[in-house]
């Protein structure tokens, strides 16, 4: 279907996440990956979905030059945020121990912001989806560093990993969004898009 409504049309995504690469193979949908190096920096007054809607924007505008007149941009960001604090990708292996001490046996937020842009019309939007922790261990929380390396992950886990089956009590909200982007919202998003 998304195949079809958007011939003529090519989907650059500027994501080297391959849970957001394979969500738009998942829609059928053509696609090329374009990466641009960014410094993600915001500043420190944003809060929730400030940040991540100003992150997507800062990586879309990264690459908004190199676009053709039939390409659609989609650039994303995810925070997992808790206790009126962004947590984002760790820094080592001390950091993500300390991260997911923090969520253990909580709620946090994951929110994500997806900014679609072609030459003539641009549109960001987020979702957020409310998550529940079960108590973790220091021995589950270890087990499951050293057997995962989530360390290229927003609040060091993915939720379609083990630790999903073991210590999520609760999602509110969209699944897709935890693992990494709305895709419910991209797919309405990109057929308006092609309408526009």
């Amino acid at each position: 279907m998304l195949k079809e409504r958007l011939k003529g049309y090519t989907i650059v995504l500027a994501s080297g996440s391959p849970r957001r690469q394979q969500f738009l193979r998942d829609l059928d949908a053509n696609f090329e990956i374009r990466l641009k190096e960014v410094d993600e920096i915001y500043p420190d007054t944003l809060q929730g979905a400030e940040i991540t809607d100003y992150l997507a924007e800062l990586k879309a505008a990264a690459l908004e030059e190199s676009l053709s007149e039939n390409e659609i941009l989609i650039t994303s960001d995810t925070i997992v945020w808790h206790e009126s604090r962004a947590l984002g990708k760790p820094k080592d292996r001390d950091d993500a121990f300390a991260m997911l001490k923090s969520l253990s046996g909580k709620t946090h937020e994951v929110i994500t912001s997806v900014c679609i842009k072609n030459e003539g019309n641009s549109e960001t939007f987020n979702e957020t989806t409310r998550v529940t922790f079960n108590p973790l261990s220091d021995e589950e929380i270890n087990y499951y560093l050293d057997e995962y390396q989530p360390y290229d992950k927003a609040g060091s886990y993915g939720i379609q990993e083990w630790i999903g089956l073991v210590a999520i009590a609760r999602i509110e909200g969209s699944y897709a969004n935890v693992v990494g982007m709305p895709v419910d919202k991209v797919y309405q998003r990109l057929l308006k898009f092609t309408t526009k």
